[in-house]
């Protein structure tokens, strides 16, 4: 998916909740109905005056499905409705201002959903909601936060399974080389999340350079070695148990990860500093090269923590704007130029080789960096 860099503003609770249109919302152009199949996701109109907005969702497919409202940067979650059955249908209602987004069901629950455009143009009404109080805009933030972290676990487990089945196989690891960055994309779009949790991280996501005596080296970075060999003539393959040993236990603590986010919740602070954090990982690890040591990777692993370092920071800007003005500003400003010096080095569906890139290229990404951390520093202050 190619990810920009662009945040919405939402200034209002997003609500997911079954409900019945009004006649007033109906009138004025905010009462969608939406209909899911396997393959299609068609919706009545593609534009709407800010405001209260519905959506009724009719799944006419053969699987389950979902319906999201996502942001401009594809990964920002709106509002949803799950756990749609076959000929069934749901309806969300959810409060947006101005801005692009997508529209988006997902068949099967499984994937990046199919998606298209969907305006919300400026309007009186709308205008309004930038005067909810404090506590909505908190409680806004963290269930966006939530259901951004929840369907990003979702698509790591599925990448992940896809990933070990091309591993296990043997003779697929070209493969497994191409969706090997596109899986731990959605892991570094959550990395502060799962480090929480104990000895997860370490287990999944740790370097060799970091080993202890003695400590096991399971997770991504050794398989990672497996299939990128630094010297293949030096280097003993693992097995074809071995590999089905390291890449059964990944799979095993991804899904143990994805059930431990499920019913996390969340607090504003939190938000704040684990944008700060995902930045802190691309100063120590990413923009050094080091994180993917044997693939060269770096840059997805980089625009990841990046994405979700600016999801994070995008559910937290209202009330930002309205405690530190300038430092929303200054911090909307960073991330793009930021964001610009990244899509310079997109190839294709991703990017080139950190190898690739010239020194002075690494050092501009660098210093962005560094002008960035040091305002976003700062947020967590402005937020509590």
């Amino acid at each position: 998916m190619l990810i920009t860099a662009a945040g919405l503003l939402v200034a209002a609770p997003v609500l997911a909740a079954c409900g019945t249109e009004s006649t007033e919302q109906a009138e004025a152009g905010r009462a969608f109905t939406v209909e899911s199949t396997d393959d299609a996701c068609t919706v009545s109109g593609d534009e709407a005056p800010a405001g209260t907005l519905t959506f009724e969702v009719s799944n006419q497919g053969s699987d389950v499905t979902e319906f999201y409202l996502l942001g401009q940067d594809g990964l920002r979650i709106l509002g949803e409705v799950e756990n749609i059955g076959a000929d069934s249908s749901n309806t969300l209602t959810v409060n947006a201002p101005a801005g692009e987004y997508f529209a988006s069901c997902k068949p099967g629950m499984k994937g990046e959903g199919i998606r298209s455009a969907f305006t919300v143009t400026a309007s009186e009404e709308g205008e309004e909601q930038l005067s909810a109080s404090d506590q909505e805009l908190v409680d806004e933030a963290l269930a966006g936060y939530k259901l951004y972290v929840r369907d990003q676990s979702a698509q790591l487990l599925e990448k992940t399974r896809e990933f070990v089945e091309l591993y296990k196989a043997g003779d697929q690891d070209d493969a497994a080389r191409a969706l090997y960055p596109v899986a731990r994309t959605h892991w570094e779009r959550i990395e502060t999340v799962a480090e929480s949790f104990g000895d997860l991280d370490p287990k999944m996501d740790l370097r060799e350079a970091d080993l202890e005596p003695g400590q096991e080296w399971t997770g991504w970075h050794k398989l990672e070695k497996d299939l990128w060999p630094a010297d293949a003539v030096k280097y003993r393959a693992l097995t074809p148990q071995e590999r089905a040993t390291f890449a059964d236990d990944l799979l095993a603590n991804t899904e143990t990860l994805d059930e431990k986010i499920q019913d996390l919740d969340y607090t504003i602070d939190q938000l704040a500093n684990g944008s700060r954090g995902l930045l802190e990982e691309v100063a120590v690890g990413k923009v050094t090269g080091e994180e993917e040591f044997w693939s060269h990777t770096d840059l997805w692993d980089f625009q990841a923590n990046v994405d979700g370092a600016r999801v994070a920071f995008d559910g937290v800007q209202p009330i930002v704007e309205k405690n530190d003005p300038e430092l929303a500003e200054t911090l909307t400003t960073r991330f793009d130029e930021l964001q610009t010096l990244l899509d310079a080095q997109r190839e294709g569906d991703g990017f080139k080789l950190y190898t690739d890139l010239t020194p002075e290229e690494v050092k501009g990404l660098s210093n962005a960096v560094d002008a960035l951390a040091e305002p976003l520093g700062r947020l967590t202050a402005a937020v509590v």
